[in-house]
């Protein structure tokens, strides 16, 4: 097959997400062509299945802003013609599900548009009354529609009354790169033997509650040694670290900022936190399953489906700072149980979220929307 690929190629889930499933497909022998406008973080070493296509806003004095979505679907009818592509697989309903179709029709519907919803794009975006309509267009006139969490589906259709089908297929993560790897030579560079190391990882938004985080560490450091470190940047930064000082936590926080390979970082620490508000599915606690580590977070959209309350982790209603805390420091302080988490989470991780297994659900939903009539 020939795949098209048009995601947000900067940090983010969705992101990740798109960019190694067009890598999983070219080792399957598709030829697979990134649209984006800039080269995806994630893509890696050059492979001859993989070509990326720029794309390029003019900024005419005439228009306000560059109109990129112009240029998207100009560049989609542009690959779509030339590399002949039987499918375009775009990430996010807007704006990349509305080039597609506008693409589809400057192309006489020489393709197939496959839509994945991650999460912002009807939880955020789908609030706002002005983009309603357009979300609920591109959804409806994609050949299939895909969602990463069963809760994305219910809140998708709750939000926009879609009637056509939304197939749930999870995010996944690569056992190849995300694996418990051998860190004691690193570790001491952030804990001493006797610390427990804690970890967060977002882009520092207010959902992401990133000061919830800070807190149930605060709360954990007065009863056993620990540091926590914080990976990523954002809007919510500089007033995450004027908290880290008013607590008086400098000397135990670390700031790592954006990192692009975190497999290593995760490997490093004894638990993950992520007490977001809002979650469609909450990839970073796959991640950190995958990785033998145990997770504390809330229990906001698609995260019950990750972890397990009781088995790789323990979820809180969002905010509850107390009860995070003390699921952590019953991780923390036994062994035993933070053994059986952890090889609880391996085992789901591979079981249920391996690539192998979503690239096999993503490649026989192409192949039936190949052979399904026109829409």
């Amino acid at each position: 097959m020939r795949i098209g690929i048009s995601c947000y190629p900067t940090h983010g889930g969705s992101g990740v997400v798109a960019t190694e499933l067009g890598k999983m497909m070219a080792e399957r022998g598709h030829q697979v062509h990134f649209i984006t406008y800039s080269m995806p973080f994630r893509l890696g070493r050059f492979h001859h299945h993989i070509h990326y296509h720029e794309v390029e806003a003019n900024r005419y004095a005439v228009f306000k802003y560059p109109p990129y979505d112009l240029a998207l679907a100009n560049r989609m009818a542009q690959v779509a013609k030339i590399h002949r592509l039987d499918i375009l697989h775009v990430h996010y309903a807007v704006p990349h599900a509305i080039c597609a179709y506008l693409a589809k029709q400057m192309t006489g519907g020489a393709f197939r548009v496959v839509t994945t919803l991650h999460g912002t794009d009807i939880t955020v975006l789908g609030e706002d009354p002005s983009l309603r309509d357009i979300i609920c267009f591109g959804i409806h006139e994609s050949d299939a529609v895909t969602a990463v969490s069963d809760d994305l589906v219910k809140q998708t259709r709750e939000s926009f009354c879609v009637d056509s089908s939304i197939q749930r297929i999870y995010n996944f993560v690569d056992p190849r790169v995300y694996y418990p790897r051998d860190v004691s030579h690193i570790r001491p560079q952030y804990a001493r033997p006797d610390e427990k190391l804690l970890l967060h990882i977002s882009n520092f938004r207010a959902v992401k509650r990133v000061d919830d985080v800070v807190r149930v560490f605060e709360k954990v450091q007065r009863q056993i040694p620990a540091r926590l470190l914080l990976v990523g940047d954002g809007p919510e930064w500089p007033r995450v670290t004027e908290l880290v000082h008013e607590l008086n936590l400098d000397q135990k926080v670390v700031f790592l900022g954006k990192q692009d390979e975190v497999a290593q970082l995760i490997s490093l620490a004894d638990l993950l936190l992520l007490p977001s508000a809002k979650e469609s599915f909450g990839l970073v606690a796959l991640e950190a399953m995958a990785c033998g580590v145990p997770a504390v977070t809330s229990n906001a959209g698609g995260l019950p489906e990750v972890v397990k309350h009781g088995e790789t982790g323990y979820l809180a209603d969002i905010g509850d700072v107390d009860r995070m805390a003390a699921y952590a420091l019953e991780i923390l302080t036994d062994p035993v149980k933070h053994r059986r988490f952890s090889e609880n989470g391996l085992k789901r991780a591979r079981e249920q979220f391996s690539a192998e297994k979503i690239a096999d659900e993503y490649e026989a939903l192409y192949r039936r929307v190949l052979n399904e009539p026109r829409k």
